[in-house]
């Protein structure tokens, strides 16, 4: 069995909604046809020329990119341009592309965390909000008997979870009553006839961002034909979302001591540094790619240091007049990551679909274009 190309977005999607992106991002799908088929998929850092040809020879029928392909508006194709190129083979050989940038970026579960998992950091948080995420609560009216069944299938995806707490529901029991028309095919009672049934109403918080995901769930754990259920607004704030992490080392570690460490975890022979006033480090901001506007923000929050790819001169500046230690690790070491990540969410969403014949791999031909001589 395989899926829709938009199916296989739908769960990019949950992950990474395209609303968190940047304004000025572009971010979705690029190149291609939402009902394609997909047996196959290439997780990527980029798409270039070389890039396609891997997925041509991996018959891959989709291509999910972090870096966009298409950035800057374009009036013409040009086939003699690498653009036009990529744009050209993705067509001809029935290639979707599709990316996931900043809204990857900042997604929880996403690039940053990965980034600050990879480094060990602990107790975890947002350095730059951008964004909070929307609370819902849930209300659906289950039979007695399907209570505990269609309650674990929501808590399952992420309904539930307040602050240190997961599995929060509340239920009280009632009668539901209901006319089952011609046409239907009704779990309980008969067509016609006014039925009166034992129900429990369960209630949950959801968060916007898994709204999706849980309403599919309680609608296929549920036995009626048509699920009723209401979602509510909140005042109440979600969860904060931005870019950045920022956290703590498990022991502090001297400045010359965290850089080699640093070196090993993100497999790296040489960092561009701003030593910080102090050489013990305990507290580390973290931004993958592009991070150096985050400087003040990191220094505010406490951080010893900030850990990033690239570092311009003035923000480099900046840092010495503010204390912050800065490590810029190269943009490309500090978002490889996200191929593999990519690839084991998917695979892992795949597999609670029994969907493991769709393939899922990381594209083996993206490198670091800068070299240190």
């Amino acid at each position: 069995m395989s899926l829709s190309i938009q199916q296989v977005i739908q769960l990019i999607e949950e992950l990474a909604p395209k609303k968190l992106a940047a304004d000025w991002d572009q971010v979705g799908l690029q190149i291609g046809d939402y009902q394609q088929r997909v047996s196959k998929v290439l997780v990527t850092l980029d798409v270039n020329t070389e890039i396609m040809e891997e997925a041509i020879n991996k018959e891959v029928d989709l291509i999910v990119s972090h870096h966009p392909v298409i950035f800057d508006a374009i009036s013409t194709i040009r086939l003699d341009t690498e653009l036009g190129q990529i744009i050209k083979k993705a067509i001809t050989n029935q290639i979707s592309i599709y990316v996931a940038h900043t809204n990857y970026d900042i997604a929880k579960g996403g690039l940053n965390d990965t980034l600050a998992v990879q480094l060990g950091l602990e107790e975890v948080e947002v350095l730059q909000k951008t964004a909070e995420d929307e609370l819902k609560k849930l209300v659906v009216f289950v039979p007695a008997e399907n209570l505990t069944e269609v309650r674990e299938a929501i808590t399952a995806q992420g309904a539930g979870c307040i602050g240190d707490y997961s599995d929060c529901t509340f239920q009280v029991e009632g009668e539901g009553s209901f006319r089952p028309l011609a046409g239907s095919d009704p779990y309980l009672g008969e067509q016609g006839e006014l039925a009166k049934v034992k129900e429990c109403r369960l209630e949950s918080i959801v968060p916007a961002s898994k709204l999706g995901r849980v309403i599919n769930e309680l609608k296929a754990a549920h036995p009626y034909e048509e699920v009723a259920y209401d979602l509510y607004s909140l005042e109440i704030a979600g969860e904060k979302l931005g870019l950045g992490r920022i956290g703590y080392l498990e022991n502090e570690l001297a400045f010359e001591d965290y850089l080699e460490q640093v070196k090993e975890l993100l497999e790296v022979n040489n960092l561009r540094v701003v030593p910080p006033t102090t050489n013990t480090i305990n507290k580390v901001a973290v931004c993958g790619g592009a991070g150096g506007d985050l400087i003040k923000q990191a220094a505010f929050k406490g951080a010893d240091l900030l850990l990033t790819g690239d570092l311009k001169y003035h923000e480099a500046e900046l840092a010495v007049e503010l204390g912050l230690g800065v490590i810029a690790a190269g943009h490309y070491a500090t978002e490889v990551i996200m191929q593999s990540a990519m690839v084991d969410y998917l695979q892992e969403q795949l597999s609670k679909k029994s969907l493991t014949e769709i393939t899922v791999c990381s594209s083996e031909r993206n490198k670091d274009f800068i070299e240190i001589v």
